[in-house]
C-alpha cells in the first residue's frame, strides 16, 4: 500500500483536487493571470507548457516521489498548483512545494487555506515527522509567506541549482516538525477564522 494516495481536501477558502489533465485549460487561464512564467526566480510553466508540466508531475506521482494537486478557488475554477514532493516515505518526511497561484488569489486566504489543508493531512493522516518548504533566496514574497505559516529556517543551500537562465539558485530551506504542528495549527486556525469574520 503506497504511503501517499491521491486525496481531495476542502476548506472554506480553497480546495485541493488530485491533479489531472482535466485541469489543463483552467490552469492555462490561471497562469496567464499575472504572466507568472515570466518571473525569473522561480519555475512556473507557460500556458503552452502546461500540459507537459501536468504530465511531468503525474510521472513523479507514478514514481512515488510526488503527489500533485490543482488548487481550486471558491469560484470552482483552478487557481494554481501545489504538491507534496521529495517524498521520503521511509522517514515520513516530505516537502510542500512547486506551488504557484494566479495573481487574483495572491494575498488572499487561499495560500493559508491550502497550507492548512496540506499540513493537517501530512501530520494528522500521514504521521509525518517533518514537512519542508524550499524557495529561492531572492523570492521574498515566498519567504515571507512561509515564515507567516510558522516554519523555521533550517539554512541556505548555496549554489544549489542551475536555473534555465544560467544563474545559480541559493535555496532557502524551512521546516515544521511534528511537535510544532499543534501551535502552528492554532496559528493558522486563528488566521482563517479572522478572514472568515471579515467576509
Amino acid at each position: 500500500m503506497p504511503w501517499l494516495e491521491p486525496v481531495t481536501l476542502k476548506g472554506p477558502f480553497a480546495g485541493l483536487e488530485p491533479l489531472s489533465q482535466a485541469h489543463c485549460d483552467g490552469l492555462k487561464e490561471a497562469v496567464k493571470d499575472g504572466e507568472l512564467w515570466k518571473l525569473w526566480y522561480t519555475s512556473i510553466p507557460s500556458p503552452e507548457d502546461m500540459g507537459r508540466e501536468i504530465d511531468r508531475r503525474l510521472g513523479l506521482q507514478a514514481a512515488g516521489t510526488m503527489l500533485p494537486f490543482a488548487v481550486i478557488g471558491v469560484d470552482g475554477a483552478p487557481a494554481g498548483l501545489t504538491s507534496f514532493m521529495n517524498v521520503d516515505s521511509a522517514n515520513r518526511r516530505l516537502e510542500i512545494g512547486s506551488t504557484w497561484y494566479a495573481k487574483r488569489v495572491q494575498r488572499s486566504a487561499v495560500n493559508t487555506q491550502c497550507k492548512h489543508l496540506l499540513l493537517a493531512h501530512a501530520f494528522e493522516q500521514l504521521d509525518c515527522i517533518a514537512v519542508e518548504f524550499r524557495t529561492h533566496f531572492f523570492n521574498q514574497q515566498s519567504r515571507r509567506a512561509i515564515e507567516r505559516l510558522g516554519a523555521k529556517l533550517d539554512g541556505v543551500l548555496r549554489s544549489h541549482q542551475i536555473l534555465s537562465n544560467g544563474t545559480l539558485r541559493d535555496t532557502v530551506v524551512y521546516s515544521i516538525v511534528a511537535s510544532e504542528w499543534p501551535a502552528v495549527r492554532a496559528h493558522l486556525d486563528h488566521q482563517l477564522h479572522a478572514r472568515q469574520n471579515r467576509v
